[in-house]
């Protein structure tokens, strides 16, 4: 089971990070890869078992369920429930912490898969840079044009 794991440090304050990223169906809105999102049955994007269905740049489309959600602990998870990769058993957090030293926000997102053996390297280091570090990046960006 591939477990990959990325942090950065976002100069921004932990509260207006999370008001950028907390809206599960909000990718699309801060992550380049993401072209559109829509929450299927019209469901609140921060319930529970809520299903977000999204198309990225590429225009593969892919649904992941909402399985926690803390505005206090400041952490996203879901799983993705169907994708084109060759992965099933997922669960990923999006997590945020405050870093005291200059207000700035320490991120980490995780997940955990099972994959083809021959397919989980390729599969982890995509998901590790294109998703996760593109998505840290972007967020970077983003607030160093806001300082």
């Amino acid at each position: 089971m591939p477990t990959i794991t990325v942090s950065s440090v976002i100069d921004a304050p932990v509260e207006k990070v999370w008001a950028r990223i907390r809206d599960f169906n909000g990718l699309p809105s801060w992550h380049p890869r993401m072209v559109k999102s829509e929450i299927e049955e019209g469901r609140p994007a921060d319930e529970i078992g809520c299903v977000r269905k999204f198309q990225i740049a590429s225009g593969a489309t892919i649904r992941e369920k909402l399985i926690a959600f803390s505005d206090a602990e400041h952490s996203v998870s879901y799983s993705i429930l169907e994708t084109p990769q060759p992965i099933s058993n997922h669960r990923a957090t999006l997590s945020l912490r405050r870093v005291t030293d200059g207000n700035r926000t320490y991120a980490e997102w995780t997940a955990i898969f099972d994959a083809p053996p021959e397919e989980a390297d390729k599969v982890a280091e995509g998901m590790g840079a294109n998703v996760f570090q593109g998505g840290f990046d972007a967020l970077k960006a983003h607030f160093a044009e806001k300082a």
